[in-house]
């Protein structure tokens, strides 16, 4: 025990010292703490491959390729691997964690030389039947899951160090002598912070598309719940705000962990710069330590709404009250790039990174007017709650004045839409949050999202996270059975193409869309997507009908 609370100790030195956080927050070493004592304990699970199964060219499928049964891996077991060579292995589903095997000799052969295996992991079948070389992408190249393993001597066993994420393996082998070998035993040790749940109590009559929705959301939910909200266990496997709120209003309607999103907050707050500003990302390896310079206005407020969700969630006063100043350095961070008109200035500096969606063209201005006054809303109204509203008592006028000025600015009202930029641009979004914010009355509301709806040259999202907010603001503003076709049509969409997991980006009429240039190093298991999870069990007059 002495040991361990060593260990924490110097944990939390190095981190304070190497990353210099104490800066601005003097209880950064407390929150440190408090969020390594809600670390949740991993549960695991021995996966084995179910099927072996080969690529299928079709232009009908996702991303131009499909996997088809043939044969069984009991094979593997007992005939040369090197007459499998190019083997493909199916799980049946998404799972993450550390792979084993074991490697037997055949006959009376004797091991004479070291043999080559090459270990392909993917999450669907485009990904394994597209060449990662030359690698064209702005990530890194080591994101894509392939390893090369040399093996001195057969028999053997192995433990691949990499924590990888996936549902089909490749094995080639690259090099090998003329005795022959097989496995012995294969195997993947799975790991969640969380059991999978099959259902959430869904009632009888929710239709079998949105049972199927709710459960690809689970499984989705599940990978990336590990020691942080993960946005996506094969890349970048590292807790950001934006998925994290998200992760957390679903995990509030399924598995019910609290304790990880209330480590999670304290983690972030803990890791903030000098400034008191949250990094949008932080990671845990090889110390609690954040992405240096990476910070995202748009999700340093959602970081309050979160922090709301989490006190109405648990009623944790006492973590709240904790965190509370952090909540109101990101509102005076925010503050600053208004202009004098209380319009958020998109060039003033300095100049933030702003997210609310993986879309090209796409213009932030209005979306940022409309979460700026919502979390100026939600954070007074955690305030109240907490007792602290006469601390901030002027945000109520703020978050009206941004309002009047958003109705003068931004709001065309002869269409009846939200206008953003120096091109007035039309998007989706720049509607969901001015709805949320409401900035637009309900018949506004709904005349602006029907006729963005209809617009055919409308900018419309590019990712599951940002449809998020679109469902928000459908439902707000009572257009619920549009609500239930965005479901159907985008996430179920993405079903029909085969996912068991939903994933980060989806474009229905583009499978090749990817924000990094090459679409194998998406995550095709991604946080962010999980939400419907969240929608269908807290809107079951909507979704279960």
């Amino acid at each position: 025990m002495e040991k361990k609370v060593f260990l924490l100790v110097g944990l939390l030195f190095c981190c304070i010292f190497v990353y210099g956080q104490s800066a601005y927050y003097k209880s950064s070493a407390e929150w440190l703490q408090k969020s390594e004592s809600c670390k949740p304990d991993l549960k695991y699970k021995e996966c084995l491959p179910l099927a072996i199964v080969k690529a299928v060219k079709d232009s009908t499928a996702f991303q131009g390729w499909r996997m088809e049964k043939v044969g069984n891996p009991d094979i593997l077991f007992s005939e040369s691997l090197k007459s499998h060579s190019g083997v493909i292995l199916d799980f049946g589903e998404h799972i993450t964690g550390n792979l084993s095997f074991s490697l037997k000799l055949l006959g009376n052969a004797v091991s004479d030389a070291p043999i080559r295996l090459k270990f392909t992991f993917a999450e669907v079948p485009g990904e394994l039947n597209t060449p990662f070389d030359p690698y064209p992408g702005g990530l890194s190249r080591a994101w894509l899951q392939d390893e090369i393993i040399t093996l001195m001597t057969v028999p053997v066993s192995k433990r691949m160090d990499r924590r990888v994420s996936f549902r089909y393996m490749k094995i080639d082998v690259l090099g090998a002598s003329s005795f022959d070998f097989a496995f012995e035993h294969i195997s993947l040790r799975a790991q969640s912070s969380v059991d999978i749940m099959k259902d959430t109590n869904l009632a009888v009559t929710t239709s079998p598309v949105i049972r199927k929705i709710n459960e690809v959301g689970l499984a989705t939910l599940k990978e990336c719940m590990q020691t942080v909200y993960e946005d996506g266990p094969k890349r970048d496997r590292r807790l950001w705000i934006g998925d994290l709120y998200l992760e957390a209003l679903a995990n509030a309607y399924s598995y019910k962990n609290h304790n990880l999103t209330k480590r999670c907050l304290y983690l972030l707050a803990a890791l903030a710069n000098d400034e008191g500003l949250l990094h949008a990302t932080v990671l845990e390896e090889p110390v609690p330590h954040p992405q240096t310079g990476t910070h995202c206005l748009d999700y340093s407020l959602i970081y309050n709404i979160a922090l709301l969700e989490y006190l109405k969630e648990t009623s944790d006063v006492e973590t709240v009250l904790d965190l509370w100043p952090v909540a109101v350095r990101q509102i005076e961070m925010a503050l600053r790039q208004f202009s004098p008109q209380w319009i958020y200035d998109m060039k003033k500096q300095p100049v933030y990174w702003l997210v609310f969606d993986w879309k090209d063209g796409y213009d932030r201005q209005a979306s940022m007017q409309g979460l700026t006054i919502l979390a100026l809303n939600k954070s007074y109204e955690l305030a109240q709650i907490i007792g602290k509203e006469k601390e901030v008592e002027e945000w109520p006028k703020i978050a009206k004045a941004m309002r009047n000025a958003a109705r003068k600015y931004l709001y065309d009202k002869k269409r009846g839409v939200i206008v953003s930029g120096e091109k007035n641009q039309v998007s989706y979004l720049s509607q969901a949050w001015m709805i949320l914010s409401e900035v637009l009355t309900q018949k506004e509301s709904m005349r602006a999202m029907e006729h963005v709806l209809s617009m055919p040259d409308a900018c419309y999202p590019g990712c599951p996270y940002g449809y998020h907010y679109v469902m928000e603001a459908l439902l707000k503003c009572g257009m619920n059975d549009e609500a239930r076709k965005l479901m159907i049509d985008y996430w179920g969409g993405m079903i029909s193409k085969g996912a068991d997991t939903f994933w980060e980006v989806y474009d229905p009429d583009n499978d090749a869309l990817s924000p990094y240039g090459f679409f194998p190093v998406n995550s095709y298991c991604h946080a962010w997507s999980c939400t419907p999870v969240y929608f269908i069990n807290k809107y079951p007059e909507v979704f279960q009908k």
